[in-house]
């Protein structure tokens, strides 16, 4: 088996697309023009990741992290967020994930970024946890409601936040397969995208933060669906109700690893976290 790091070529990103195809039969999204958007047109910086081969030239893994800004600890850095692996059927039970994302992390440590975070389900967050030293922070919420998320100031102490330039967020809204909505309300700017029939996913951001987002106008209904965590002082969520676990295609888990020795562990009480800050919508 043979390692190289990703490519950002057409033919590079037909082969993610038909690997993707191949291994998520009922997914439609992994397009070129999707990929093209999602590894190399990101203000933050191109995608890293690493590919493995077999001896007869098939692609059998792939994993991919994408660049972010975050305020971690009270300093600004930049981050990884894992996303997208696959293994082909006839290659798994291998070991070539874990591989790879030992690679990634390897080169995100020695390029300057201070950590890696991701979104994982219930099945794929053990293997995170045992096989790449990954911190379970905490379960996302999962919520509808109406309102503003918290009715508390935000802490200035956060452990982790996001930071969003005008580039990156007009990046992140752009997206070819969910486009966002941003529309401008009191201190806020919010956000909506679609998700659940007639209830938008929603999330906020401070309109101090200096942003030039263009508002877009208002979703089709009050309803909002939150999932994301808002720091435990700021809470105030009585307008919002959990959607049963049951009822939750798979709990998601924010986990954290930290490539910097200033950091050991995220504190779960200080995360600021949405749906903009991965890929659920």
């Amino acid at each position: 088996m043979r390692f190289t790091p990703i490519a950002y070529t057409e033919r590079a990103l037909d082969e993610y697309a038909e690997l993707f195809a191949q291994c998520f039969p009922g997914t439609s999204h992994f397009t070129r023009a999707y990929l093209a958007w999602l590894y190399a047109a990101n203000p933050d910086g191109n995608a890293l990741g690493f590919d493995a081969w077999a001896d007869d030239g098939t692609l059998a893994a792939h994993y991919v992290c994408i660049p972010a800004k975050a305020r971690v600890e009270g300093q600004e850095v930049s981050v990884l967020l894992s996303l997208n692996t696959a293994t082909r059927p006839q290659f798994q039970g291998k070991g070539l994930f874990t591989k790879l994302a030992a690679l990634t992390f390897e080169a995100g440590a020695a390029t300057g970024y201070d950590g890696v975070y991701g979104v994982a389900n219930a099945n794929s967050t053990p293997g995170f946890i045992r096989k790449l030293g990954f911190q379970l922070v905490r379960p996302l919420e999962a919520m509808v409601g109406v309102g503003k998320l918290g009715t508390g100031p935000i802490p200035a102490n956060l452990s982790f936040e996001r930071m969003w330039s005008d580039s990156a967020l007009a990046w992140r809204c752009s997206s070819p397969i969910n486009r966002i909505q941003c529309r401008a309300r009191g201190t806020v700017w919010q956000f909506h995208a679609r998700a659940l029939t007639m209830v938008p996913a929603y999330a906020e951001l401070d309109r101090g933060i200096g942003l030039q987002a263009v508002d877009s106008g208002a979703p089709l209904t009050p309803l909002r669906l939150f999932l994301g965590l808002v720091p435990d002082q700021a809470r105030g969520l009585a307008t919002y109700a959990s959607i049963p676990v049951r009822m939750r295609p798979s709990p998601l888990n924010l986990i954290y690893r930290s490539f910097s020795p200033r950091v050991t562990e995220l504190d779960p009480a200080l995360i600021r976290f949405s749906f903009l800050d991965f890929d659920a919508y």
